[in-house]
């Protein structure tokens, strides 16, 4: 059964993505790219599937945004 935060994370989760695809400025959608795989963390803890969860904040919200703040800062940080 869905509950109150359940759903306010799937909403949340929803407008993040509407954002990340609509920004124009890179570093602004690698930050907004973050905050989702940090919410689909907390979703999958939820789920009860907390190894997921682990690799999900880890790999998805830590390395992947090292990665991709480093790519923004050796080109230009606003799409044309």
């Amino acid at each position: 059964m869905i509950n109150i935060f359940h759903f306010v994370l799937i909403l949340t989760l929803i407008v993040v993505v509407i954002s990340v695809a609509k920004i124009k400025d890179l570093l602004s959608a690698v930050i907004l790219f973050a905050v989702y795989n940090l919410i689909m963390s907390l979703l999958w803890q939820q789920m009860r599937a907390p190894d997921v969860a682990i690799t999900e904040a880890a790999l998805g919200a830590g390395v992947t945004t090292v990665l991709l703040v480093a790519a923004i800062s050796k080109t230009g940080r606003l799409e044309k």
